[in-house]
């Protein structure tokens, strides 16, 4: 097996990770130490927001009327695919429950948290789509409250679109507020919202940076970092397709990388004469993101095997792994290192972004080795419980008690001792480490 470089990136994910970290602890700090007072501040000094912080029902009334008919629409479709994935997925998670020994009953119940913070980005784009993955998969999973927050866009405020989006997902409380401090909030429960339980949605380097830092006092999705999307293209596809692809991904940010791996010189030369000419005909500022991802983090390699494609796209771990081959089932069966896949022509990345259903939150920079995306999973605690009978407590009780004492955890001991005193004083029971059936050396 073998793979042959057509294009090489002059950067990584890792070559922008500036020194965002100091700041973010400073912001978190101050705004935990301060309130609501100093995130207010952050909104008017960074976002030169001078309205309310927290939306109002005739703000979300005025946005309902601003978003046109048919966007309204386009937004329940898109709503209504995410949900109903999300409510499979939350039936295919099921509470069990099993005799372990005979009078040993033992389980898991699946528990919704109980506040969800949803980040929701802003800037260039208005991110209808994130306001509809996270929202939405929260009230599936059963979360009692959730909060969502995301960037006002000069004196408007959060887009129409997004707050339309929030309002028909399900948000219970909107934040016009973006980055360290709109997550802080979320993380403190500033402004009369609860605290959250888990963070989720995407952002920028900031919004990441600050995720992580309270991790532990509260759950994340995710340690997300530029969208990533990797295109696996045989002789069947088309090089048009398989180009447009990479653009419309490329187009996140100057630091998506974006990565073809072709099963046909023939293919990938054809790509790549045609990226460049459809990256320049985008508007601004996608244009110029398109340009700078595709000419400093995409590469292109060749490989001569469907086994060494494979292998390569598991080295990339892509967020989207997208296959223009023949024989579908055949990579579905074999590639298992990506957030997402997206098989055959038919299924780009773009469909899973905005409408099709399965969540577009997803893990990058190699998470995907040991995580999937947001899913209803995420937003619930699996709990295990244990019921005994006393008959039970005659099997557990000694064994218990020995490997207690070969710990050296005596306390632990006495409370299987001090039962079968009360419940078996009768019965002559060997309690010491040594007993028979325990490996006295630990082994």
């Amino acid at each position: 097996m073998a793979i042959t470089y057509l294009k090489r990136a002059f950067k990584t994910a890792a070559s922008d990770e500036g020194a965002v970290r100091e700041t973010v602890e400073r912001m978190l700090a101050e705004i935990e130490a301060d309130g609501a007072d100093r995130a207010v501040a952050y909104a008017r000094d960074l976002d030169g927001w001078q309205g309310d912080i927290v939306v109002s029902p005739e703000t979300f009334a005025r946005a309902r009327d601003q978003v046109p008919s048919a966007l309204r629409d386009d937004i329940a479709f898109a709503h209504d695919n995410v949900r109903r994935f999300a409510e499979a997925q939350r039936q295919a998670i099921r509470d069990m429950e099993i005799e372990v020994v005979p009078g040993l009953h033992a389980g898991h119940r699946n528990i919704p948290l109980q506040t969800a913070g949803c980040y929701v980005p802003g800037g260039r784009y208005a991110h209808i789509a994130s306001a509809i993955m996270s929202v939405t998969t929260a009230r599936v999973a059963g979360v009692e409250t959730v909060v969502a927050c995301a960037p006002p866009r000069g004196e408007e405020g959060i887009h129409p679109a997004t707050l339309f989006a929030l309002e028909l997902c399900g948000a219970d409380i909107v934040l016009n507020l973006g980055g360290v401090q709109g997550v802080a909030a979320l993380a403190f429960g500033l402004f009369g919202n609860p605290s959250a339980d888990i963070l989720v949605g995407p952002g920028n380097q900031y919004v990441a940076e600050a995720k992580r830092a309270l991790f532990g006092r509260v759950a994340i999705d995710m340690f997300a970092g530029p969208t990533e999307s990797c295109v696996i293209a045989d002789r069947t596809a088309d090089p048009e397709i398989v180009a447009c692809d990479l653009v419309g991904q490329a187009e996140h940010g100057y630091n998506s990388p974006v990565w073809l791996i072709a099963l046909d010189r023939d293919l990938a030369e054809a790509v790549i004469a045609l990226v460049p000419e459809m990256a320049e005909s985008l508007p601004e500022p996608n244009r110029t993101s398109a340009v700078e991802a595709w000419r400093d983090y995409a590469e292109v390699t060749v490989a001569d095997s469907r086994e060494a494609a494979v292998e390569m796209a598991d080295r990339y771990v892509p967020e989207h792994l997208q296959v223009q081959c023949a024989d579908l089932d055949w990579w579905l069966a074999n590639l298992r290192e990506y957030g997402s896949l997206f098989l055959g022509a038919e299924t780009t990345v773009a469909f899973g972004d905005k409408v099709s259903g399965p969540n577009h939150i997803l893990p990058t920079k190699g998470a995907a080795r040991h995580t999937g995306g947001l899913s209803v999973g995420k937003f619930l605690k699996t709990l295990t419980w244990q019921r005994m009978t006393r008959e039970a407590n005659r099997e557990i009780g000694p064994a218990c008690a020995r490997i207690s004492r070969l710990e050296g955890m005596e306390g632990h001991a006495r409370s299987a001792d001090i039962r079968l005193d009360k419940w078996y004083g009768g019965e002559d029971f060997d309690l010491s480490p040594e007993a028979p059936g325990i490996d006295a050396e630990g082994d």
